[in-house]
């Protein structure tokens, strides 16, 4: 006979929660996997785990009104004839035309321009809005080779050879056909309407010494003008990096497993890769062990939302960052604003991730004509501006009181960690020890 504690209420299984039941009964019902945006939602170990030591006796500050404290960077200085300065070490990430509507290219472009950094095409070739509204456009060469034409390789500032993403190292994106419109056909040679799969890995080199060839292709067809960037996944930074800088690439792009995704399986978005703080260190270590920190530049990406992250991510060793999910908010993605009809689509504000659907009520991850037509491109553009120049500022603001005068001359040093999981993929102490796991001894 079997007794019914009635002081113990139920117990569910910390294993087996609701929302894990629920995809089983999902995947049971419909036989597919789930395919959604918007990058992980899990909790990794982030730049809020760490902390930055500011100035007191020890350090000096530096007067935020009268001593300067520089935030320009310049990118592709290694080969490149025409390396690109920009204004503040945040850009914006590749995301295609096709993902987002032409109304949100052209805000992301306008919003980069008058902070005076650069916007990336993303897959799917480059629009006429898009270079219009762009000071600086770094033109993806991806291994769907979509929209890929010689004249707008030489349209561009600079090429990003993209190896791998960090939502989906190792596969490929996907572009439901309910996007696929005649425009985006029409730039990307498919039919209309018909579901695409980008392919996982580029259809003419097997290894590093191909991606040597193609590197040594795309200058000698744009005169050796531009700045070639190689985009790997946060899966073995380390060697990554060594690759392509041995390859021969001006910058190195690194995107951790928070960085965002239009549409793939959401079993590769939260199972696959390495957080952001877990791949900083060993990037930067291979370029130290190379002698070419600095001197090849490192963009960091995927889950940068401020200027805390943007000064941590620099402290860490990189040169600039990147942001996608933070810029499609700050010109209008997820606002409540629209909450009555993301409740419509059985969702909320915030948690909006069916982008591969087409039907985004703020007209930004969508194809539709009357939705598209709801964004503003002048106005998101000013949102966009004033965001980064904010995230600007907040890490100017950091960097003054660790006594730097200019972001690339944070440290380290400066930083330490919440928690051991942090302390040890950055590589900082544990705050208040000198403890480093796996690097120091008590």
């Amino acid at each position: 006979m079997s007794y019914h504690n009635p002081y113990t209420p139920p117990r569910k299984s910390a294993t087996f929660d609701d929302y894990t039941l629920a995809e089983i009964r999902r995947a049971a019902a419909t036989g597919i996997y789930d395919i959604r945006g918007a990058g992980t939602k899990r909790k990794v170990p982030h730049f809020d785990d760490l902390l930055f030591l500011g100035a007191s006796i020890s350090r000096y500050p530096l007067e935020g009104y009268r001593e300067k404290c520089d935030t320009t960077v310049v990118l592709g200085s290694r080969f490149a004839k025409k390396p690109i300065t920009l204004k503040t070490p945040i850009t914006i990430a590749g995301m295609s035309f096709g993902a987002l509507s032409g109304n949100a290219k052209e805000a992301l472009g306008r919003g980069a321009t008058i902070a005076g950094t650069s916007t990336t095409t993303g897959d799917g070739g480059m629009t006429d809005e898009e270079r219009g509204h762009s000071q600086t456009l770094v033109y993806q060469y991806l291994p769907s080779r979509y929209g890929m034409n010689p004249r707008d390789l030489r349209r561009a500032d600079a090429i990003e050879v993209v190896v791998g993403q960090g939502a989906k190292p190792g596969g490929g994106g996907m572009l439901l056909g309910q996007k696929i419109s005649d425009r985006v056909a029409n730039m990307r040679n498919l039919p209309k309407g018909i579901d695409q799969r980008s392919a996982c890995r580029h259809p003419d080199w097997t290894g590093p010494d191909d991606l040597e060839i193609k590197i040594m292709e795309l200058r000698e067809i744009t005169d050796w003008e531009k700045p070639i960037y190689v985009k790997v996944g946060g899966a073995r930074p380390y060697y990554d990096t060594s690759l392509a800088v041995k390859a021969g690439a001006d910058v190195v792009v690194l995107d951790g497993m928070q960085g965002g995704t239009a549409a793939t399986q959401d079993v590769f978005i939260e199972n696959v890769g390495m957080p952001t703080l877990a791949c900083i260190r060993p990037a930067v270590q291979a370029l130290q062990d190379l002698g070419m920190h600095r001197k090849v530049q490192l963009i960091v990406s995927g889950g940068i939302r401020s200027g805390a992250d943007v000064a941590k991510a620099l402290a860490l060793g990189a040169d600039a960052v990147a942001i996608g999910t933070a810029a499609l908010v700050a010109i209008g993605d997820n606002d409540p604003h629209w909450e009555e009809e993301y409740q419509k689509l059985g969702t909320t504000a915030g948690a909006y991730d069916d982008w591969h659907e087409g039907k985004d009520p703020a007209g930004i991850t969508t194809q539709d004509p009357e939705l598209a037509k709801r964004l503003d491109p002048i106005a998101a553009g000013r949102r966009l501006a004033n965001y980064l120049k904010v995230m600007t500022l907040e890490a100017q603001t950091i960097a003054r009181a660790c006594g730097k005068n200019h972001l690339h001359n944070l440290e380290p040093e400066d930083l330490v960690a919440l928690t051991i999981e942090a302390s040890a993929m950055a590589q900082v102490p544990l705050a208040g020890t000198n403890w480093i796991p796996g690097k120091t001894c008590f």
